[in-house]
């Protein structure tokens, strides 16, 4: 199946179509375009619907919704206190924390170099991680 067009049909049907005013001024005679012009599905031509506009199909009362929450709030209290007389600190929550940001940062420009060596080598970066030891977990 070609989703192609010949040049001239594509310009045949240019001239039949309705006139379309440019900002220049000139009238040009063009069909709309649509954003996937070959497809027969209706639905791909569908108005785009967000997802923060989606009904949902579960209403909860906003009572209902308080007492969740307050679950929530007391279940996490219970686990801070036990945390707690494990021996856990906030402060050295924040330390491993700002521990793994710097991690990830530095994993990223790693594989950003890996990256751009095998562009340079024209290889995958798959391959330069069994050429520098290293594991396709790492």
């Amino acid at each position: 199946m070609n989703l192609e067009q010949p040049s001239e049909d594509i310009a045949e049907q240019n001239k039949s179509t309705s006139p379309i005013s440019t900002p220049e001024g000139n009238d040009l005679k063009r069909r709309p375009l649509k954003r996937t012009p070959f497809s027969k599905l209706r639905k791909v031509h569908a108005n785009f619907k967000s997802p923060g506009q989606a009904t949902r199909t579960c209403k909860v009362s906003p009572d209902e919704e308080a007492e969740e929450l307050e679950r929530r709030r007391m279940q996490l209290d219970a686990d801070i206190a036990q945390l707690e007389l494990e021996g856990y600190k906030v402060e050295e929550l924040d330390y491993h924390i700002d521990m793994l940001h710097e991690y990830n940062d530095i994993k990223d420009i790693g594989q950003s170099l890996l990256g751009r060596i095998a562009a340079l080598r024209g290889t995958t970066t798959r391959d330069l991680y069994s050429h520098f030891s290293l594991e396709l977990g790492d």
